[in-house]
């Protein structure tokens, strides 16, 4: 199994909208970085598990944790003109983007900080991504030993 953290801003799609769809389940679109849509692509598996991070707010934080139900797929949402991730060089005969379901396994109680993730970047959180300057991607891997140094800040 693989562990990742998959961001998104609240004001967008938040932890909350997550657990108000049904079966708690939901893809995971508009991803249009080609590193991030390789990582989804080439080495997400259903059953790997994620952290829900939300991103450019008040206070940053993982939030909770997701399970990736259905392996990599074509991103509709690239085809269609009305849509914000409309990407009109996509071609459904050979998919730019792509997209994973995810469903929603637990909202933490108490969000882990960004600031709290920091306190720890010499330490239990070395080499960390997201903790890492000019980190930018919306979804990327996270070793197992960070995945169970932050699971054990909680």
């Amino acid at each position: 199994m693989n562990y990742w953290l998959f961001k998104s801003e609240p004001g967008e799609f938040s932890i909350d909208d997550l657990a108000r769809r049904p079966r708690n389940t939901e893809h995971w679109d508009g991803v249009r970085n080609y590193q991030a849509r390789n990582f989804m692509r080439d080495e997400m598996r259903k059953g790997d598990l994620a952290f829900f991070y939300h991103s450019s707010c008040a206070e940053p934080a993982i939030v909770g944790i997701v399970k990736i139900t259905k392996d990599a797929y074509p991103d509709h949402t690239a085809f269609d003109p009305d849509d914000k991730h409309f990407d009109p060089k996509s071609d459904p005969d050979n998919p730019r983007w792509v997209m994973v379901d995810v469903r929603l396994i637990e909202k933490f109680d108490a969000p882990i900080t960004l600031g709290t993730l920091k306190r720890y970047k010499n330490s239990g959180l070395k080499d960390f991504r997201l903790l890492a300057r000019g980190n930018r991607l919306s979804v990327f891997p996270v070793a197992g030993k960070h995945w169970n140094f932050i699971m054990s800040l909680r």
